[in-house]
């Protein structure tokens, strides 16, 4: 008792904490002119650090939201990559040439035009980067051969090879964000690896997105309207209705249910399936993507458990297959998801646009059973020489079989996964342990090779063809340990024959045009390469319940109102904060 009284007391100081300074920081706006929304993180690590093509640099706080614009916008609901600053992006007929035309009239917030001239210093800042560690300089350096302005609002890119998902894969929020164009007038002469792109006397940062940057703090961040913003006077779209916008860390489940559920909270990245019905009943005017079970939306990016295949013991295929063996997705499902997702068939989204390739690597033999099968994995650890000791743990050579897993610790489906994963590997007979770390430290850990396994989602990438996933796990990304993964791609640092071969058929892939009807043979024969050698382990589907608060504003995704996907942490929230219109 007295520990839930003290929980209780917790919660409402922090309640009251929250609700203070909110309304200290917008006592100049009224609630039901404002949205606040939750970011899934632990803390805003570096709040004045605008600086997006930095490792570590979050751009979910609203960044990439409010004020940076994408080009294109991918629409999961039609499947067509609707035009925003840009109108269209044009391959010749060999697909080594695309032409990007800009709308006109487009400004940057300080009242500077934006044109080719910023995306053209932008490309060529990342083609420049001799290090290849600055975002998306690994992929521009894979394709672009050069770039050149044709004038003010078009500008050609020369590809070294034809690649028919050049605008799909880098410029239209296939997945989370895409390649954000930089205003020259401001970069110019700065050190990309260094420059924050913060000042408050200079008014940065800035972008051409209708908010502007108002506060920034380790727990929330603050956007204001710009009655002044670019779309409105050209045509494009009318002023968003919302006069400020709020992303703030809410730190647990508990305090986001609470929030949402006293109508403090307009939108939260995600819940466990318990937490939303509770919210439900305290606040009918709850909804999510499905009116009724299982409510959740499917994210793009399926889950998987990842190995070092450089570091022993999980240098050794056979024990990477034991893991995999010792796995049961079901019952991560019932625990970790509460039965609101869906074992993984291969390591693809399960989206309608993959179901032929994922259902060709089935019919291959290539298959991932939804339970464990303990007794094998057991017999193939023992094959390599492990006994089980007194205390029901494999060692050899006096040394105990260890297994230690990094995660993100932002979000309970994750550490909830792992805990279910290792308490699975520690029955088996391999003494495991979780290791919770923030979303940096995460992404440093894996890049530089400092890890063993790791669970995240870092097969994402194909949405309705399979190459973009597929090749981020070729040889021409590997680099020795210690040194940082270009692009976050085969960081696992899979460097075998079989890679080899699997690289030389994902390249051939790659320069196909979409829909091309060799590609489905090509991706089961490439697939048995990954599927043999197990650097990964595919878990599960990604199911996001994500739900919305009508008490202020109504316009939300949902499957009825499907104008678009409803992930708020995504550079195509624009779409949804431009529907967003007051309740009542």
């Amino acid at each position: 008792m007295m520990s839930t009284i003290r929980r209780g007391l917790t919660l409402a100081i922090v309640l009251a904490i929250l609700s203070l300074t909110i309304g200290v920081m917008a006592q100049d706006v009224a609630r039901e002119d404002t949205v606040i929304f939750d970011i899934d993180s632990s803390q805003i690590a570096n709040p004045t650090n605008f600086n997006w093509l930095v490792p570590g640099t979050l751009r979910n706080h609203g960044a990439h939201q409010a004020m940076w614009e994408p080009l294109f916008i991918l629409n999961y609901e039609t499947g067509q990559i609707d035009p925003w600053l840009g109108t269209s992006f044009d391959a010749n007929e060999t697909l080594d040439v695309w032409t990007l035309n800009l709308r006109e009239g487009v400004k940057w917030s300080d009242g500077e035009d934006f044109n080719a001239d910023d995306v053209m210093f932008t490309i060529n800042m990342l083609l420049g980067d001799e290090t290849a560690t600055l975002a998306e300089a690994a992929n521009m350096q894979q394709w672009i051969d050069s770039i050149e302005k044709i004038d003010d609002l078009t500008v050609q890119f020369n590809l070294k090879e034809p690649n028919p998902r050049f605008q799909l894969d880098y410029f239209s929020v296939r997945i989370w964000g895409s390649v954000l164009i930089m205003p020259e007038h401001v970069w110019a002469g700065k050190d990309p690896f260094t420059f924050t792109f913060y000042d408050e006397e200079q008014g940065w940062p800035i972008g051409t997105g209708p908010y502007t940057l108002t506060s920034a703090e380790t727990d929330r961040m603050v956007w204001d309207r710009d009655d002044d913003w670019w779309g409105a006077a050209a045509g494009f779209q009318d002023l968003p209705e919302p006069l400020r916008l709020i992303w703030i860390i809410t730190s647990t489940e508990e305090n986001r249910a609470q929030l949402m559920s006293n109508a403090q909270l307009d939108s939260v990245m995600n819940l466990t399936l318990g937490a939303f019905e509770a919210i439900q009943a305290r606040n009918p005017n709850v909804v999510a993507w499905f009116p009724e079970l299982p409510y959740a939306w499917a994210d793009p990016c399926a889950r998987q458990m990842s190995f070092n295949t450089q570091v022993a013991p999980w240098d050794n295929v056979n024990m990477r297959k034991a893991v995999s063996l010792i796995i049961d997705r079901q019952q991560i499902i019932d625990v970790a998801y509460e039965g609101t997702t869906t074992p993984s068939r291969s390591f693809f989204v399960q989206y309608g646009g993959m179901e032929p390739i994922i259902s060709a690597i089935e019919e291959a033999g290539m298959t991932l059973s939804p339970t464990a099968d303990v007794a094998a994995a057991q017999a193939m650890i023992e094959a390599e020489g492990y006994t089980m000791n007194d205390n029901g743990l494999y060692e050899k050579d006096g040394e105990v079989l260890t297994a230690d897993v990094v995660v993100n610790n932002s979000s309970i489906e994750y550490t909830r996964t792992v805990d279910v994963i290792v308490e699975q590997l520690i029955a088996a007979g391999i003494d495991a342990v979780a290791r919770p770390v923030t979303g940096a430290t995460h992404g440093d850990l894996v890049n530089n090779g400092e890890f063993q396994l790791s669970y995240d989602w870092d097969g994402c990438g194909s949405i309705n063809e399979p190459w973009n996933s597929m090749n981020r796990y070729t040889a021409q990304f590997l680099v020795p340990i210690g040194e940082r993964s270009p692009g976050s791609n085969n960081w696992v640092r899979w460097d075998t024959e079989g890679n080899a071969a699997y690289s030389e058929i994902v390249g051939e892939i790659g320069v196909l045009p979409l829909g091309d009807p060799a590609i489905v043979d090509m991706v089961v024969e490439a697939y048995q390469y990954l599927y043999d050698e197990v650097p990964i382990v595919p878990l599960v589907q990604a199911s996001k319940l994500v739900p919305f608060d009508t008490t202020y504003w109504t316009g939300w995704p949902t499957q009825e109102n499907n104008y678009n996907h409803p992930a708020t942490w995504w550079n195509s929230t624009h779409q949804i904060i431009h529907n967003l219109t007051k309740a009542g």
